[in-house]
């Protein structure tokens, strides 16, 4: 059974910094994409970040661009997502993701097994 949890959200301020976590089991960690979403209220799930199996490639929505940096350790089977220069447009639950591919996608179906999320607020 694929569990995937995340961690390290929180309440912080316009400008600062957060570092997600997300540990993965019961799945072969280093064999598929990994991806972050975010959920605000009364929004629909949408992708902020993703890495391929080897964390060679990565691919970002246009929003985080240059503030987020998504990354992985295949042999801790963790998956990260580092977050500078927050904004309050950032404010929602952020939710990892297993691919069931190789292969990076962006959408919601391009993913098979989902954590159950991690707030992060963001003040102004």
């Amino acid at each position: 059974q694929v569990q995937l949890v995340e961690s390290g959200g929180g309440l912080v301020q316009a400008g600062g910094s957060l570092r997600l976590s997300c540990a993965a089991s019961g799945l072969t960690f280093s064999a598929y994409a990994m991806g972050w979403f975010r959920q605000a209220p009364g929004k629909e799930r949408e992708f902020v970040a993703a890495v391929s199996w080897s964390g060679a490639n990565t691919m970002y929505t246009d929003s985080v661009k240059g503030r987020f940096t998504i990354s992985r350790d295949n042999a801790k089977n963790t998956l990260y997502l580092q977050m500078n220069s927050l904004k309050p447009d950032d404010t929602a639950v952020y939710y990892c993701a297993a691919s069931l591919t190789i292969y990076i996608g962006t959408k919601t179906t391009d993913y098979s097994d989902w954590g159950q999320g991690t707030q992060v607020t963001v003040s102004s």
